[in-house]
Parts: structure tokens; C-alpha cells; sequence
């Protein structure tokens, strides 16, 4: 039988056939001898099949091929990366700019793996209520002008004041959203104001380091009462990015892609050449100093990855 995975406990997945049984599933180990380089090689959203054994133990016998995924760098050392989720719609990327802040770098680095595997990112400003200084909604102001001039929708939200849940509600409507961000963010705040009566388990801000603390352990998919679906996920501390070649990382920020249209040189990496279209903008403030350090940033995990490698 075929059937969505809808939870993964990291030793089990739990999957909903295509006649609304929810199954217990284990996976074959031939999936971790196919030279899939993930910690997980089924991910919330995969399309399967299943097999009951005569035990009545059921296992996960084929992954049907994905439309799409999110994938990022494993923080476990002996594999290449971890499928976040698969086969989705779109993406929500849960950011705060205060208890905690989220980086620059984390949301330039998610927003390219988005693109590179052709997912909608949309971006979430989480607890505006605690925005409360002028310096502080000026950078809510600065950030959400920096994201909507590149092309990416921000919808600023509260979960405990219930600020722009309506709005988000209304962007998640029939779709399959991946939810993600760092810990802390509010991220299963935001989750109880979409579903009311799902109650997942919250935590406060760790005040001494000012950052989130895990309060979901695994992937799971929820489905929403005005339609479609949501992926929440553990929160991440940092995003990896993985089998970029440097030559394409600027194809996954629109911004400097545009500008490297008028560049001298076809295989510039826009970071030393003569006649480089996009030195030029970042000098000309036409592309934000805080993406072209995000770009640089990856270009360096690429050649970090090529020394650690021997080539």
C-alpha cells in the first residue's frame, strides 16, 4: 500500500495510507546501502509504500520520487546532510530580531537552499510585540524592506498577541508548508494559534544566553482546519549548506544574479574580477552588505569542503 510519512521519531515513521490508516512503520536497511549520504533517508512528506510483514510489523519498502525537498548540512559528522522535509508547497521561515535574534546569515543561508531546490520561501518576523524602542523597529523596518525588495513575502506575526496570524493563515491555506527556524523563535507558539486545541509544548528563552531551547524533539505534519498542511521541525542553531558549486551560488540570490548579468566575465564569482557587475552594486549599496557577506560565506564552506576533502 502507498501512504504519506507524516512523523518521523527518528527510529520510526509514522505513516498515513491512501486509505486514512495511520501505520507504525519501520524502514528496510537496504535504504542505508544505497549511498544516500543523509542521516534520514525518508523525510516528512515523502510519498512511500509500505509492506506488512506476517509478524504485523510494517516497513517502509520504496520512497516515491520527490518533487522537491529542503536539505541542509548534518550537524552528525559521519553523514553529508539531513532531508528537513520533502514534497512541499512552500517554505516559512520563522525569524525574531530580539529574545532571540535571528542572524542574517542563518535566513540568507536558508533562503538559498529554498531557492536551490526550488521551493517559495515566505519569511516570518515572529514576537514583534517585543519590538518596543525605535532602534528596534527600525531594523523590523530595515529587514522587512531588505527581504521584500529582493522579491520574498514578510508577514510580521505574535503569537502572544495574535498580530498577523490571520495573515499567515491565509498564506498557508491548501498548501504543504515546511515551518522552520532557530529555536526559540516561537515557532510552536505560532503553530497553537493555527490549529487551536493542539497545544504543543512550549518553552521559555534561556535568559542567560538569550537563545530558544528545543521543545520539538521530531518532524511532524499537521493538517490545518481551513486546509493543507504544516511541517514543524526542530529547531536548527545553524544552517549548512550543501553540493553548491560556486559557480551557481549566486543563481540562489535573486538580487545578485540580476546584477551579474551585465558582469565582464561568465564564470565570475563576483568576489576579485575586473568588471564585475556585482562589486559594483554591493559598492553602490544596491545589494545589502549583509547578502554579499552571506554569499562570501558559502563560497568559504565550499572551499573548506574541497580542502577537507584532498581537492
Amino acid at each position: 500500500m502507498d501512504g504519506l510519512v507524516i512523523k518521523n521519531t527518528g527510529s520510526s515513521y509514522l505513516v498515513l495510507t491512501d486509505d486514512n490508516i495511520q501505520i507504525d512503520c519501520k524502514i528496510k536497511g537496504r535504504f542505508r546501502l544505497k549511498g544516500i549520504r543523509t542521516t534520514n533517508p525518508v523525510a516528512v512528506g515523502d510519498r512511500v509504500s509500505v509492506s506488512i510483514a506476517p509478524d504485523g510489523s510494517a516497513y517502509i519498502t520504496d520512497i516515491h520520487p520527490r518533487r522537491n525537498y529542503i536539505i541542509r548540512r548534518a550537524s552528525n559528522l559521519s553523514k553529508e546532510a539531513h532531508i528537513i522535509a520533502a514534497n512541499l508547497d512552500q517554505t516559512c521561515l520563522i525569524a525574531t530580531l530580539a529574545y532571540p535574534v535571528t542572524a542574517t546569515t542563518f535566513i540568507d543561508r536558508f533562503l538559498s537552499t529554498a531557492e536551490a531546490y526550488r521551493v517559495k520561501a515566505i519569511i516570518v518576523i515572529n514576537k514583534v510585540d517585543l519590538l518596543q524602542t525605535d532602534e528596534e523597529r527600525e531594523l523590523l523596518d530595515a529587514v522587512t524592506y531588505l527581504y521584500s525588495s529582493i522579491g520574498y513575502r514578510v508577514i510580521h506575526t505574535s503569537a502572544s498577541t495574535g498580530q498577523g496570524v490571520d495573515e499567515l493563515r491565509d498564506a498557508l491555506r491548501d498548501k504543504i508548508t515546511l515551518l522552520s527556524g532557530n529555536s526559540g523563535v516561537g515557532k510552536s507558539s505560532l503553530i497553537n494559534a493555527l490549529i487551536p486545541g493542539l497545544d504543543l509544548r512550549t518553552a521559555e528563552i534561556s535568559q542567560t544566553h538569550l537563545t530558544g531551547m528545543h521543545t520539538t524533539t521530531f518532524s511532524e505534519m499537521f493538517p490545518l482546519p481551513q486546509g493543507g498542511y504544516i511541517i514543524d521541525t526542530p529547531g536548527v542553531k545553524g544552517f549548512g549548506t550543501i553540493d553548491y558549486d560556486k559557480y551557481e551560488v549566486a543563481h540562489y540570490f535573486p538580487e545578485i544574479f540580476r546584477e551579474s548579468a551585465a558582469c565582464r566575465y561568465g564564470n565570475c564569482t563576483h568576489t576579485h574580477e575586473p568588471g564585475c557587475a556585482v562589486l559594483q552594486a554591493v559598492d553602490e549599496n544596491r545589494i545589502a552588505a549583509s547578502r554579499y557577506a552571506s554569499y562570501l560565506s558559502i563560497l568559504d564552506d565550499i572551499d573548506h569542503e574541497k580542502y577537507r576533502k584532498g581537492y
